[in-house]
């Protein structure tokens, strides 16, 4: 039985309700920065459209379409001013219907973003909210007045400064957990919510699959508004997820809409706990599907500020993850996405000898670990972080902001505050994608896109990747291929043989009959890795360097070499 043709409860898999969404992998495609169709330096709609057979060829069976809706950009369309117009800088709503169509002939599935926990303050509810505290919108925001003087509490935004800014026009404060363009909505107010309904029933209407919902846990708000308690001031996400009525509000969501739709739902969910994890997910309380956790994409950062990590903590989260949660709760992983750097610079070696090996131990890792993959946008190509060396060459508000906020009052250094963003910038995952040798890659006419493209365009692109045998890409696609036609990949045991290896990442996938022993090298260095007597290698499914066969009990890794064995039981 096909994925897509299961029905709710009706085959299991070592212990799990089976769901097509579980056996997927996800495209994440940011439209600004995809493929330009029209020469105005801008990725489109049409241009998606016309680089769908791509996206096809490599596997992959669900896109999920970053916002595309009516937006004043400032926050690249995470403020929304109509959640029912397309943006005009990306085309029309028939140059999404047709998207759509051509989603559905290539029997792939599109999921979009839902972003309402706030919208732009150009969108006309909040327009009319300001104008009066009596009229039918009031309420439609979170308004306080000043308290003594000042700001109504001492949240910050994640865009640095007060989460409050004074309205001159209604003269109080709107709460806004992001830039000053982004109020935050009321959903204690039910005409929010049932808003919020519609518009969702609007997209699911015309058919998509689902929705990634942005920081989809700050809805709830505690409505006294306390200060941070002293140990969360670092850390105000765990306060702004934590509010008293988050999970009356999904699981209404789940009743009024989800239950009407085969869909997927996919929270971003930073200030989530392990522990609060089920009560977002676990089935049985129909709230969401999965839920994305920081864990690993923050783990070598702390805010702008970039830190060394180690294996051994990378793999201690998977496990703590694993063993944690139950057969009623599923995972998603991924390395990156728009608002994290490219995964090659992260978490592999972005050198010219060791990027395309170092970008196989990767998409082997994210293809094998239990849980939805996420794949974005030029990963698959093996693209790196941008070589910023300014401050005018970045275009991301929280980066601006911080810039103003502490670097120019001199509280941070410029030239620390510039290596730091070399690491960590949301920027480096926002460059436009890399097609061909042509100038800007391919991905625009134009004279200059709207972010400027990696200089190492002409030996990183699409079309070259396609022309190896041996590139990322299609490498990529040799594992989704395994993936789609092995259950113990997907459902299977995770075991870590070696937690404490500094090097060597070594795992077993394990379903009835079905056992995989997955090897991967995370080093400069050619290892050994004796295995015990009770654990045979069996045989060599895949190497990424193409790796041979060998004596059933040592493994012989090379330089950030991936290898996947079917073990002999």
């Amino acid at each position: 039985m096909k994925s897509a043709d299961l029905k709710e409860g009706d085959i299991t898999a070592n212990g799990y309700t089976r769901k097509w969404w579980k056996e997927v992998v996800v495209y994440q495609i940011y439209p600004r920065s995809f493929k330009d169709s029209n020469g105005d330096g801008i990725g489109d709609l049409r241009g998606i459209s016309s680089q769908l057979d791509y996206v096809k060829r490599l596997g992959v069976d669900v896109l999920w379409l970053s916002p595309h809706y009516d937006s004043p950009n400032a926050d690249n369309g995470y403020d929304i001013r109509d959640y029912r117009k397309v943006m005009a800088e990306f085309g029309t709503m028939a140059d999404f219907d047709e998207l759509l169509r051509g989603i559905k002939e290539r029997g792939m599935k599109m999921i979009v973003d839902l972003v309402v926990n706030h919208t732009s303050d150009e969108h006309v509810w909040f327009s009319e909210s300001r104008k009066s505290k009596t009229g039918i919108y009031s309420d439609y925001y979170i308004w306080r007045p000043e308290n003594e003087g000042k700001e109504p509490n001492n949240w910050v935004s994640f865009f640095s400064g007060s989460a409050w800014t004074k309205d001159p026009i209604r003269g109080e404060y709107y709460l806004h957990l992001f830039a000053e363009k982004q109020p935050d909505l009321n959903w204690d107010n039910p005409k929010v919510r049932h808003e919020v309904y519609d518009l969702m029933k609007f997209w699911l209407d015309k058919g998509i699959d689902g929705f990634r919902m942005d920081v989809i846990p700050f809805i709830s708000k505690d409505q006294n508004f306390p200060d941070y308690p002293k140990d969360h001031e670092a850390h105000p996400e765990y306060v702004y997820a934590s509010g008293p009525k988050l999970h009356d509000y999904l699981q209404e969501m789940h009743r009024e809409v989800i239950t009407k739709y085969n869909v997927m739902t996919v929270g971003e969910a930073l200030g989530v706990t392990l522990e609060q994890t089920p009560l977002l997910v676990d089935e049985r309380r129909k709230e969401l599907n999965m839920i994305f956790h920081f864990n690993v994409v923050r783990l070598n950062r702390q805010g702008w500020r970039w830190k060394p990590w180690t294996l051994p903590e990378l793999k201690a989260i998977y496990t703590r993850f694993d063993r944690e949660l139950d057969v009623n709760s599923w995972l998603t992983v991924f390395l990156s996405n728009h608002d994290n750097p490219r995964p090659v610079s992260s978490f592999g070696d972005d050198s010219v000898l060791y990027r395309v090996a170092s970008a196989k131990v990767l998409a082997t890792m994210l293809l094998t670990l239990k849980g939805t993959p996420f794949i974005y946008q030029g990963d698959e190509l093996g693209m790196i972080n941008y070589p910023f060396s300014k401050i005018e060459e970045f275009d991301d508000i929280e980066v601006k902001n911080a810039w103003k906020a502490e670097v120019l009052t001199h509280q941070v250094n410029a030239e620390e505050y510039l290596f730091h963003l070399r690491k960590t910038s949301r920027d480096h995952s926002r460059t436009p994608m890399q097609w061909d040798d042509s100038p800007n890659g391919g991905f625009t006419a134009a004279a200059k896109p709207w972010l400027a493209v990696h200089p190492n365009y002409k030996e990183i692109n699409a079309k070259q990747e396609l022309a190896d045998k041996n590139s990322v890409y299609n490498y990529f696609k040799q594992l989704l291929e395994l993936r789609k036609k092995t259950l113990a990949l997907v459902y299977g045991d995770y075991k870590d043989l070696d937690p404490e290896n500094p090097f060597l990442f070594i795992y077993t996938r394990s379903l009835a009959k079905e056992k995989f022993l997955i090897a991967l090298n995370f080093s400069r260095n050619i290892l050994t890795y004796s295995l015990p007597n009770v654990l045979r290698t069996g045989r060599l499914i895949l190497s990424s360097l193409g790796g041979k066969e060998e004596d059933e009990l040592t493994i012989h890794l090379a330089a950030w070499e991936a290898r996947i064995y079917r073990i002999q039981k």
